[in-house]
């Protein structure tokens, strides 16, 4: 389909940070490169304001984090990690996330989400017919709700350029010689499924500090 990109288009970018997290782990063993994926999704246009949803721990280790991200433009909404009794933890932003961008939609032409979560379709579906506004992906395309894709105006498949959006990336090496493959994207079979992408287990939420994209 395609979009209006011109330079005097107002964009809001709204961060599920955990699902991309855990999908550039999860696909490549490697960190999102925050700040390509924000200038690649953005460009030309007038970034109005750039949010990400974020997990505070006791550890205080996510400090570096913020960061970062602030140096490039990001602001940070924090909520504190949940301990529940036996041990579960819990740290679900998305009803957060999705009351922010409904309450600044007014002032935005375009909004751009980065998440793979299928539980946004009602979101972006709402911007778009009661917002006025365009709505876009940026994820990990085999992570991604096919259904979020299809809702949206626009996707951003951050697979197509794994180099790019990621840190630490390695290209998948092969059992004989060590010579790399073709980047995963390209044809190597990785079998994840949403449920997995989903879960969030504590080493993984504990060291939510360590996901910048920006160092």
């Amino acid at each position: 389909m395609a979009i209006i990109k011109h330079p005097e288009q107002r964009v809001g970018v709204f961060i599920d940070t955990q699902n991309l997290y855990h999908s550039a782990k999860n696909l490549y063993h490697a960190r999102v490169n925050f700040g390509n994926v924000l200038k690649d999704s953005v460009g030309e246009r007038r970034l109005i304001r750039a949010r990400a949803y974020v997990v505070t721990t006791e550890s205080g280790e996510e400090k570096g984090f913020f960061d970062a991200l602030a140096k490039i433009g990001i602001e940070t909404t924090t909520k504190d990690l949940q301990i529940f009794f036996g041990g579960a933890k819990k740290a679900d932003w998305d009803v957060g996330m999705a009351v922010d961008a409904i309450t600044m939609s007014p002032k935005l032409d375009t909004v751009i989400l980065f998440t793979g979560d299928g539980d946004f379709i009602p979101l972006v579906k709402y911007l778009q017919v009661h917002g006025g506004c365009q709505v876009e992906i940026a994820s990990f395309g085999r992570s991604t709700s096919s259904k979020l894709k299809e809702a949206a105006d626009h996707f951003l498949d951050l697979d197509e350029d794994p180099r790019r959006y990621l840190l630490n990336y390695r290209p998948v090496r092969s059992s004989r010689g060590g010579r790399p493959t073709r980047d995963p994207h390209s044809g190597v079979q990785v079998s994840v499924s949403e449920d997995s992408l989903a879960e969030q287990n504590e080493e993984d939420i504990s060291k939510i500090g360590k996901i910048t994209g920006v160092e």
